[in-house]
This record gives C-alpha cells, sequence and structure tokens, in this order.
C-alpha cells in the first residue's frame, strides 16, 4: 500500500517483526502504542503493510479483508470514528465439511469469536466514490461466518493503533455455504446467533454493522483506494461483528445459527 508521510519516527518493520514473532512463538507482546510510542493510524496501518511483507515471504497469501469497529459503541470506547480494516491469510481458513470443523485452541494467544457476513466479491467496482448499491452489484454470494479474533498483544490491552498493526486482530475465519440463499440487500434484517456450549451467548442483527453489512464493505473499498488498492474479483471480506465477542478456551463448542439453525458449528480442541 502507498501510504501518506510517516507522523512519528516509528521502525515499522522491527515492529512488524515483533508482531509475527509473537504470532509464531505464541508469546503476547506489550501494546505498541505504550512501549513504542505507536500513536499514528497511518504509522499503525504501515507496520500492518509490514507485517503483510513478512507473511507474503514466508509463503502467505491473502483471501481477502476484514472490517473491525463497526459498532459505534465500540469505536466511541476507541476514541476514533471509523472502522479499521486487516488481511484474511490464507492459512487461517478454517475449512469447513458439512458446516463443521476441529480447531486447534494452541493456534491462538488469547481468541475469542464473533458472528459476521463474509460478502464474496464477483466482480470490480466501478471507479470513484463507491456506494452501497455498487458494492451489493458486484456481490456475488454472501453468506455467514466466524471470525476468531486474537491479540498479538498481552491481556487485549490495545488501543486503536495496536489492533491495526496487529492486523485488525484477525486470528482466522469460516464462512457457512455460499450458496445461502441469502440476499446482500437483505442482510441488516437477518439475525445471527452465537451458541456457546449449548446455549445462546450473543445474538444480534446484520443492522449493527454500520446499519448494514453493505456499508462496512463500502466504507473498506473506499478506505483502500485511499492506499490504492481495490477489492477485486473472488475476494472474501467479513463485514465486521453483528453481536459481541465471545471468548474462546479448548473443549468449548460453538455453533452459529440462523433462524435456529446452525449453519457453522466448530469444536475448539
Amino acid at each position: 500500500m502507498n501510504h501518506a508521510a510517516s507522523d512519528h519516527d516509528i521502525d515499522h518493520e522491527g515492529l512488524a517483526r515483533r508482531l509475527d514473532r509473537a504470532l509464531e512463538s505464541l508469546a503476547p507482546i506489550p501494546p505498541l502504542s505504550q512501549a513504542f510510542g505507536l500513536t499514528s493510524i497511518e504509522d499503525a496501518y504501515r507496520v500492518q503493510t509490514a507485517w503483510d511483507a513478512i507473511r507474503r515471504a514466508k509463503g502467505e497469501s491473502i483471501m481477502g479483508r476484514k472490517i473491525g469497529l463497526t459498532s459505534q459503541a465500540v469505536r466511541d470506547q476507541f476514541g476514533v470514528d471509523e472502522p479499521d480494516f486487516g488481511n484474511l491469510w490464507s492459512s487461517r481458513h478454517v475449512v469447513l465439511r458439512s458446516g463443521r470443523a476441529s480447531v486447534d485452541t494452541a493456534t491462538f494467544l488469547q481468541p475469542r469469536i464473533e458472528a459476521e457476513f463474509a460478502f464474496l466479491m464477483g466482480g470490480s467496482l466501478p471507479p470513484g466514490e463507491v456506494t452501497a448499491a455498487d458494492v451489493i452489484a458486484v456481490t456475488e454470494a454472501v453468506a455467514p461466518a466466524f471470525e476468531i479474533v486474537d491479540s498479538r498483544i498481552a491481556d487485549w490491552r490495545i488501543s486503536i493503533t495496536d489492533t491495526i498493526a496487529d492486523n485488525a486482530s484477525f486470528g482466522a475465519f469460516a464462512v457457512s455455504d455460499w450458496r445461502s440463499g441469502m440476499q446482500a440487500d437483505e442482510l441488516d434484517q437477518v439475525q445471527l446467533a452465537v451458541r456457546h456450549n449449548g446455549s445462546i451467548a450473543a445474538k444480534g442483527l446484520g443492522a449493527a454493522a454500520m446499519g448494514h453489512p453493505a456499508n462496512a464493505v463500502t466504507w473498506l473499498a473506499n478506505r483502500l483506494r485511499a492506499f490504492g488498492v481495490e477489492l477485486e474479483p473472488g475476494d472474501v471480506v467479513m463485514s465486521g461483528s453483528v453481536a459481541p465477542m465471545v471468548s474462546v478456551a479448548s473443549g468449548d463448542e460453538f455453533a452459529l445459527e440462523v433462524d435456529g439453525r446452525a449453519v457453522v458449528e466448530l469444536s475448539f480442541v
């Protein structure tokens, strides 16, 4: 990505290497905002981009993007006026078999799980300011999905710049069948529920993601263009949580439900 000039003398590549070591060693690090003065959002995206380069050099590939902070309440908590974004690493794609999968809890440092809608981009967006109608027009399919969020920052003591640098606190993702039959323009009225060990732990309507999940994808498309990056056909976009995060531990069973029907089931082992 192309970036504007940095406001601070930050070692972007050095911080990216710290994040990568934390990822691989499962040893969390102190908040970058406190320990290294990472206070600029532009600097945080520079760190994220440097980390992306490190991962790609190790053979990682990107399946799409994820959007975070789509809830106004969470943005207020962080004192920011827009969401953030990160990359969906193909190595962290949880492949489902008949809607189910086992996930190794030891892959993560401090995982939590969120209910979201995923978009599969089927075409290129038109030039100029992207609208929600543009997004819906080029969306090939939508489906309910789980995002496993994780933080390389100790005890989740994150500021907005910490989570941006940390690939928007990405852990992994699992998307239900793209043949969900859902229509992209109707997602605001669809409720997702997270069942945790048999009991409903969280639920919310698609409207919780910036009024409509397509609005979140629209924000992403326009924000990426500021970096000279486009959403491409074939990209998967996780459009942001519609319900509170739920903590994950080994032995937990989670189901993502639509109208009382489980569409994704994850067992953490």
